[in-house]
């Protein structure tokens, strides 16, 4: 598989601490709705496991581009719809150093709402405007009332193609097995069940 090699190789040209720092990254950021659901039950998997939250009509999406953290007076915001832009996680001009500064307080906006939505778009590439490496488009929600959360990732591309879920993992498996494993799961379309939250 040319393209794979292609990718794989340029991942590796990458400094080994930008490689693990920003794979560990990623993960923490695909595996928030499952952080979230730790006592949750078995995963529904399946296309039809994953659907927009209940509460989808109420949302006034909040949008962020790249490295950007959203203000503290979000944490009011029920539900909370957030949309970021993290298309220039590139090691070159300090994209991905903006991602990774940017992680903790977004994470910190999301975890005490009672009603969360967020849609991202990924890339990582090795310079600006080079091939995209590895890229998708995510979305993951969860309802502490209604006790429920759900995650889907489309849109995936290896080396700036269309690609299954399973191609790119094959790319990320060498540097964070556990973000491969999300993707690919969360490609079929995961749906949880959550304790229900009395706070909310």
């Amino acid at each position: 598989m040319p393209v794979l090699r292609h990718t794989t190789n340029a991942l590796g040209a990458l400094p080994t601490s930008f490689r693990l720092t920003l794979f560990g990254a990623v993960a923490a950021a695909v595996a928030l709705l499952p952080a979230a659901s730790a006592s949750a039950s078995a995963a529904e998997p399946g296309v039809g496991g994953y659907t927009d939250p209940s509460y989808a009509s109420a949302c006034t999406f909040h949008r962020y581009g790249e490295g950007e953290t959203p203000p503290l007076s979000l944490f009011s915001a029920d539900p909370l719809c957030v949309e970021y832009a993290k298309r220039d996680i590139t090691v070159a001009n300090g994209g991905a150093a903006r991602f990774l500064l940017a992680e903790p307080a977004r994470f910190a906006i999301a975890v005490p709402a009672c009603r969360y939505w967020q849609l991202d778009h990924w890339s990582v590439q090795a310079t600006p405007g080079g091939t995209e490496l590895v890229g998708w488009d995510g979305s993951y929600w969860f309802d502490k009332a209604e006790g429920s959360a759900a995650a889907r990732v489309r849109n995936i591309t290896v080396a700036g193609q269309p690609a299954r879920a399973e191609e790119a993992a094959k790319v990320i498996r060498p540097y964070d097995a556990r973000l491969a494993d999300a993707l690919v799961s969360e490609a079929a379309g995961v749906r949880v069940q959550l304790p229900v939250s009395g706070l909310c």
